[in-house]
């Protein structure tokens, strides 16, 4: 199986994985606990919650939570005063801040244009008539597409809106902005173990508990699994260690995708982007039959959380494409572990399909 699925969920180390196993097999007090094995447990827990850190502004405390939607609605849920976020973020910010919206919060959604970026006129507009919170994605995980969030968080922090940024896909390879009060982000997207995000809190930022029981967060609740704390942290490690070398890949994986797919149309910025994120579309492509055809090759229709729905994507609909155009796209993501070799061979086998299924319409 070739796998051009990294926004889905990326490769597990094979060094987290190593220095979880003894979190798994041997150590297995709990974190919480005063016994001496608990102890050495929680100190191996703060040692990834500091390397999980590095990667993060100052000024600020890591809370581990269950994933990055935990994270995401425990941002919202627990501030107050009104939202707006941007028409093509994440399920989890859209949905969560609709059900806020519900319960009485203001609500505004900030289209994007056909590139994928917010228009950051509008954005200061909206802004200047006074937000509780600002909730913005950093790399979007549809079409790789990079928001001006410097800009717009400066702009949030002018008028005293707190700033929420989804840094689930761009932590460890995009700079997050300091200026962020609230930052959430997830081990699986970086080659970690799944079950395992954070929230970043910037000092001074309070916020009510999504989860009420023992606190053994400061704030959350859970007992937390030593093992996926290990492995979160190894992979952030690793992360900032192999910055340079995994973007001179990256860079290398997309200028040969690009070639490849010459024919095909970018969705979204092919500038303002990261680059292990390639979204393309071909006119009258039936993507469910292209991925029926390329069952040796792992990619994606859209987000891993909407796939199966039926529904068109929600973010190539705010970039302007009509359902025909939405619904003949693809997702392929690359990253560390992809070798150019299974790239190319992959790429083959999808536009080879491709010409065939098109040849024969």
């Amino acid at each position: 199986m070739i796998y051009l699925d990294y926004q889905a969920t990326t490769p597990l180390a094979p060094e987290a994985f190593e220095a979880m196993v003894p979190w798994l097999r041997d150590h297995f007090a709990n974190p919480h606990s005063p016994s001496r094995m608990g102890r050495a447990a929680r100190a191996a827990v703060e040692v990834a919650r500091e390397q999980v850190a590095q990667l993060l502004p100052p000024g600020g405390r890591v809370i581990f939570t269950s994933g990055a939607t935990e994270a995401l609605n425990w941002a919202l849920k627990g501030t107050s005063g009104s939202l707006i976020t941007i028409a093509s973020e994440h399920a989890a910010v859209l949905d969560t801040a609709r059900a806020e919206q519900a319960r009485g919060r203001e609500l505004t959604v900030l289209p994007v244009r056909p590139d994928g970026r917010i228009d950051l006129w509008v954005a200061h507009r909206v802004l200047g008539q006074g937000a509780g919170v600002l909730a913005a994605m950093l790399v979007n995980n549809e079409i790789g597409v990079i928001q001006p969030l410097p800009e717009l968080v400066r702009a949030a922090k002018r008028h005293g809106t707190l700033v929420l940024c989804d840094a689930v896909q761009g932590y460890g390879r995009i700079a997050i902005p300091e200026e962020c009060d609230l930052v959430a982000i997830s081990a699986h997207k970086i080659h970690g173990p799944k079950g395992i995000g954070a929230l970043w809190v910037r000092d001074g930022v309070s916020i009510e508990p999504l989860l009420h029981g023992g606190d053994q967060e400061g704030g959350r609740s859970g007992t937390l699994s030593p093992a996926l704390c290990v492995g979160f942290g190894v992979a952030a490690r690793l992360m900032g260690e192999r910055y340079e070398a995994d973007a001179t890949h990256v860079e290398r994986l997309w200028a040969l995708a690009t070639e490849r797919l010459s024919g095909w149309t970018i969705n979204g910025s092919a500038e303002h982007r990261y680059c292990g994120n390639l979204n393309v579309r071909r006119r009258g492509l039936d993507v469910a039959r292209l991925m029926s055809d390329c069952r040796d090759v792992a990619f994606s229709a859209g987000s891993a959380c909407a796939s199966g729905s039926g529904r068109t994507s929600h973010v190539l609909k705010a970039i302007g494409l009509l359902d025909a155009d939405a619904r003949s796209s693809i997702r392929l993501g690359f990253g560390r572990y992809t070798t150019e070799a299974n790239l190319r061979a992959g790429l083959d086998m999808i536009v080879a399909a491709a010409d065939a299924q098109l040849m024969m319409a």
